[in-house]
């Protein structure tokens, strides 16, 4: 039998079809014919090219596998990608797994987020059981990927065979679209202008991917595990990147007050966007206020988890964004 990946040209599903391969299995990747296909191009992959949004192409991709790994989702801050996001994560997300559980197929692994378990009350560290309760923020990204995961919930209680991973902010090589690993990128060409209270955990994308398949393999139906690491402050986080890459960090504090009143004047009075993970566009800010730590000892426990040095993830990522150009300019 074969295994399906979906979202397999993109950052996390690349390296778990990647993994998949290296082991002998049949993979079988689900992609628009407009993918940018770099990241699977030197992997010996069966391509069936379709969308999560096409019914009929779902069902055929679906055709002889046993396990699905749904990994295609939209991942952005940015306005003009609301719609994008309420399509892909809640609808095709509806889509693929409900395509799985009409096929029989006998293990789901569905790529959820930290941003769907949200944070934990009074500046905890948030794990499994956080309830989600964020929506009054109208954060499209975290609302999209919460309504996609419940959608996962409901179906396992119909018989499908899910299990959710929650993945960190992913580090590492691949990030071809710059969905996560962007804000190195931003850091390394100086281009905050300062730095704020935020918070967040980092997790390298192959300590993700093996998490995938360590979740089919042991995880438990209708649970979810989260696949970080290391929490850091934002402060914190710039002192390790000027330590990492040499590039001096930014100096100044910004106070949340002026950093949401800059953002909701550039954003929606001006019309302008920044990239992913500025800290400078107005959902970055919101979220900015809140502590970003995860505990993921369950996955470590039940899983056998094992998440590698970040530091060392941090030298690949700024490597990976050398060999392939995006410090040239």
């Amino acid at each position: 039998m074969a295994i399906l990946v979906t979202g397999a040209t993109g950052f996390i599903g690349s390296h778990i079809a990647r993994k998949l391969v290296e082991r002998g299995e049949h993979v079988k990747v689900l992609l628009r014919k407009s993918s940018r296909t770099s990241n699977i191009d030197d992997i010996d992959v069966e391509r069936v090219y379709g969308d999560v949004m096409d019914i009929n192409s779902v069902n055929e991709a679906l055709k002889g596998c046993d396990t699905l790994y749904h990994t295609a989702g939209v991942a952005s801050f940015r306005k003009e990608d609301y719609q994008k996001m309420e399509d892909v994560n809640v609808q095709g997300t509806s889509n693929i797994l409900t395509a799985a559980l009409n096929a029989g197929t006998k293990k789901v692994v569905h790529t959820s987020s930290i941003a769907a378990i949200g944070v934990a009350p009074h500046g905890g560290i948030a794990n499994e059981e956080t309830e989600y309760g964020l929506d009054y923020l109208g954060v499209k990204y975290l609302d999209t990927k919460h309504r996609g995961e419940q959608k996962a919930l409901e179906l396992a209680k119909q018989g499908l065979p899910v299990v959710i991973v929650n993945p960190s902010t992913v580090i590492g090589t691949g990030d071809i679209y710059l969905s996560s690993t962007a804000f190195i990128l931003w850091f390394y060409k100086k281009k905050f202008p300062g730095y704020m209270d935020g918070t967040l955990n980092m997790v390298d994308v192959e300590d993700v991917a093996e998490g995938h398949i360590l979740a089919a393999e042991k995880g438990k139906v209708g649970e979810r595990y989260i696949l970080g690491n290391q929490n850091f402050t934002l402060l914190e986080l710039f002192n390790l990147l000027e330590e990492v890459t040499g590039v001096p960090k930014p100096k100044m504090k910004i106070p949340y007050f002026m950093a949401l009143a800059s953002g909701y004047f550039v954003e929606r009075i001006l019309g302008m966007s920044f990239p992913n993970y500025s800290t400078m566009d107005l959902d970055s800010v919101k979220l900015s206020k809140f502590r970003w730590h995860f505990d993921c000892s369950k996955a470590k426990k039940e899983l056998g988890y094992s998440p590698s040095n970040i530091e060392e993830s941090i030298r690949k990522t700024v490597k990976w964004f050398k060999e392939n150009g995006y410090l040239d300019t």
